[in-house]
């Protein structure tokens, strides 16, 4: 039976959203790093954008950690793996620290790291160890490492929260306001690390200034136990999946990737923006990102528009999400009015909008088995096509996302989380029926029969609404 593992662990929390979490989990990364330590970095809950800064930052992948989404035993197999090889593990927060269930605090509770609590010290002073204090001992049993201050001013603001905190709560340093160390956000979040020409530069100087405010340590050592590990079954064997990624789409979790290479499948990366031709594949894989911000531009690459309508015609496997979706549909027009014309395989039309349409963590049964993921756009889609499944949210909260079928295409504006079920994935990617079923009666769950895996889409309205 394996042991357990130790390393030093630390979970990032704020009282709040927008306090700067992301900054200071990168700010401790790069400082380690330059440090000559090996750190691992995680982020709670479902999040593309935050794990691209944090991989930069820390040099390493960033995978997600969730009691729900990602489950307990695949979040412990996550952290113990990491603890092998690191010697810091620093885990990201996600929302306040109590926000949601399960929240960031229950996950810290649960696997017995401690958390720092980040405050955006701005327009603040002695109240500042008031909200420290509340942060650690709101839960009793939550353990707590100590606080860390964001955007403040001058020396003297530092020292004057610093001075704040009351029985014992350890001070981590400070950030300070400039616009040099922030990173810069757009409608779904951070920018993508690969748009920032300057991030490497932020991230030095983010980690020299949290160095020259306080003593560099490392947290206590955590225990993490060992997980039951469950290898693939290579349901995927020789399969040649095809995966859009550039600017426009690289919404994408490292986890599911692993799993379907685990699996047995060979992915091609391509750029639906730039490249001529699909790689040669027997499945694609469009996930979301920013379409919306080069929808001009992959309007113009006819030549992509007809290979992935050729792919289609041929009934191979096309999964779609989110972003992925909307570049599938007749239409996607921004916030600024300008409208372009896309793949056109979904019959229907997106229009950007300036406020949040959804927000949810999504559980969608489909014939091949149910699957957990997220929602979270901006846009709105008008379409008469019938979905074959609606998403449901553990949390109630918006959006009960469609999920439509036109033959072996699957489309919607969830991102599946990949490990959740790797077998209703490995039925989804099978380039042919008869595979999919045999990967499903491989699994332990019950088998759908032929019919429900056979195409759905013959005889769905095309008039768009």
């Amino acid at each position: 039976m394996s042991q357990p593992r130790h390393c030093p662990a630390v979970l990032i929390a704020a009282p709040a959203s927008g306090q700067g979490k992301t900054t200071v989990t990168a700010a401790l990364a790069r400082l380690h790093r330059n440090q000559g330590r090996k750190v691992r970095v995680f982020k709670c809950g479902p999040d593309f954008l935050d794990p691209m800064i944090l991989e930069r930052a820390s040099g390493a992948p960033v995978y997600q950690l969730d009691m729900w989404m990602v489950g307990e035993q695949e979040s412990r197999r996550l952290l113990w793996e990491a603890a092998a090889e690191a010697d810091l593990i620093l885990i990201e927060g996600v929302m306040g620290l109590f926000d949601g269930t399960p929240s960031s605090a229950d996950l810290a509770r649960h696997f017995g790291v401690p958390v720092l609590g980040v405050i955006d010290g701005t327009a603040m002073a002695q109240t500042f160890g008031a909200l420290a204090l509340g942060l650690a001992r709101y839960q009793p049993d939550l353990p707590f490492a100590g606080v860390l201050a964001n955007r403040v001013g001058t020396l003297r603001h530092a020292q004057l929260l610093e001075g704040s905190l009351t029985e014992g709560l350890r001070w981590y340093g400070a950030l300070s306001r400039e616009t040099g160390i922030e990173l810069p956000s757009r409608h779904l979040g951070l920018v993508q690390a690969s748009e920032l020409n300057d991030l490497d530069l932020r991230l030095d100087a983010a980690a020299d200034a949290l160095a020259s405010s306080c003593e560099v340590a490392l947290p206590p050592a955590v225990e993490f136990a060992a997980p039951d590990v469950i290898a693939a079954e290579p349901l995927l064997a020789g399969v040649r999946i095809a995966v859009a990624r550039d600017e426009a789409f690289a919404f994408t979790y490292g986890a599911s990737l692993d799993l379907l290479r685990a699996m047995g499948a060979e992915l091609s990366f391509f750029s639906p923006i730039r490249d001529c031709a699909l790689p040669e594949a027997d499945s694609l894989y469009l996930p979301g990102g920013y379409p919306e911000l080069h929808h001009v531009a992959l309007a113009q690459n006819t030549v992509m528009l007809d290979a992935i309508r050729a792919h289609h015609r041929a009934g191979k496997p096309l999964l779609a999400e989110c972003g992925g979706m909307l570049y599938l549909l007749d239409s996607l027009t921004d916030v600024e009015g300008t409208r372009a014309e896309l793949v056109g395989l979904l019959a229907g039309d997106a229009v950007m909008q300036k406020r949040l349409a959804a927000l949810a963590l999504q559980a969608v049964e489909l014939p091949e088995g149910s699957l957990r993921g997220h929602t979270y756009h901006h846009s709105l889609t008008t379409t008469e096509l019938a979905p074959i499944a609606r998403g449901l949210s553990p949390n109630g909260g918006r959006g009960a996302e469609a999920v439509y079928r036109e033959g072996r295409m699957t489309a919607s504006y969830v991102h599946f989380y990949f490990p959740s079920n790797p077998s209703a994935i490995a039925a989804l990617f099978a380039p042919d029926l008869e595979a999919a079923f045999a990967a499903m009666r491989r699994s332990d769950k019950p088998a759908p029969t032929m019919d429900q895996l056979a195409p759905v889409g013959a005889g769905l309205p095309a008039k768009r609404s």
